[in-house]
């Protein structure tokens, strides 16, 4: 089964990810993207993220997913969809950073592989257990959230129709939401055989 764990910044995806690998060690886990491009490729991203680094992410991610079958049992720290928020986040709060051509190109190109996932855990980002480091850019922070709660929840992109992939939105402690995900892929695999 491909999972992925989508979230805006401080929602917990890495726990949620550190615990589901440890109830199924059968799983390949894909971290977030940008962690892999800085570590196997050297590439650094600025503070103030852009519009150009959010889409080579996405690139990177939908490389990654096309390595993946229908029988694999893979895992990713983020979905195509966070991108897209993220990129919408900053067209909302009209950074400097904002590209509405790359927001489109990554609407195109998200439409095109969402369906390569099973399931997609949101993570809503205002959980009472979540550390926000004060640091933390939170007026974008609450923008991706917001974000992705529409293009998750709502589908107000059109990219979800269909019954693949299923948008699971999870809360609760991370065991809690751990047990909401075991629930859910059990149920999956029912309807699948």
């Amino acid at each position: 089964m491909r999972l992925a764990i989508s979230g805006t910044n401080c929602s917990g995806k890495s726990t949620l990810v550190e615990a589901f690998l440890l109830a199924h060690s059968d799983y390949v886990h894909e971290p977030e993207p940008y962690v892999q491009l800085e570590e196997l490729f050297g590439e650094s991203f600025q503070a103030e993220p852009s519009a150009d680094e959010f889409l080579s992410q996405l690139e990177y991610h939908i490389k990654r997913l096309a390595q993946y079958e229908t029988k694999d049992s893979v895992i990713f720290e983020r979905c195509a969809l966070d991108f897209v928020a993220y990129l919408q986040a900053l067209v909302d709060l009209k950074r400097d950073a904002a590209d509405p051509c790359i927001l489109k190109l990554a609407l195109e190109l998200t439409q095109d592989v969402i369906g390569n996932l099973d399931i997609i855990v949101y993570l809503p980002g205002n959980g009472s257990d979540i550390y926000v480091p004060d640091d933390e850019d939170r007026g974008l922070r609450s923008a991706v959230d917001r974000n992705l709660e529409r293009l998750l929840l709502e589908d107000e992109a059109g990219i979800l129709s269909g019954n693949v992939p299923l948008v699971l939105e999870v809360c609760g402690t991370t065991n809690q939401r751990l047990e909401m995900l075991e629930a859910s892929m059990q149920s999956f695999r029912g309807e699948s055989s």
